[in-house]
C-alpha cells in the first residue's frame, strides 16, 4: 500500500452548501476512500491555501487517481494536489539506489 497527503480548496459553491447546510465531509471522503480499496488515516479542515488534508493509503497510484477524478469531477472543488509520499524505510532504500547510482551520474560543468 502507498501513502499520499492530499491537499484540496473547495468551490465556493461547496463551501456555500456547507455554511447553509453543516455536513460531514470527512465521512463523505471516507466512503470514496475505502470504495476504492484505500484508508484514510487522517482528515483536517485548515486555514491557509488549501480547505482540507488528509493522509490515504491505497494500493496503487491508479486507485488514488481514481479517486481524485471522482472528486474532480463532482465539481466540489476548486483545485488540490496529491503527493505520494515514503515511509522512512522507503526513503532510506531510495536513499541506498541513489548511492549505488551515484557513480554513473556526471553532472554539467561550466
Amino acid at each position: 500500500m502507498a501513502y499520499y497527503l492530499f491537499q484540496g480548496r473547495y468551490s465556493t459553491d461547496a463551501i456555500k452548501a456547507m455554511v447553509d447546510k453543516p455536513q460531514d465531509r470527512e465521512a463523505a471522503a471516507r466512503s470514496l476512500v475505502e470504495a476504492a480499496g484505500g484508508k484514510m488515516h487522517s482528515f483536517f479542515f485548515c486555514f491557509g491555501h488549501e480547505d482540507v488534508v488528509a493522509v490515504l493509503e491505497f494500493p496503487d497510484d491508479g486507485a488514488m487517481a481514481a479517486c481524485a477524478m471522482v472528486l474532480g469531477a463532482s465539481g466540489a472543488l476548486a483545485g488540490g494536489a496529491t503527493t505520494k509520499l515514503l515511509t522512512s524505510s522507503e526513503a532510506q532504500a531510495a536513499m541506498s539506489k541513489g548511492k549505488a547510482l551515484k557513480a554513473s551520474y556526471k553532472p554539467a560543468t561550466g
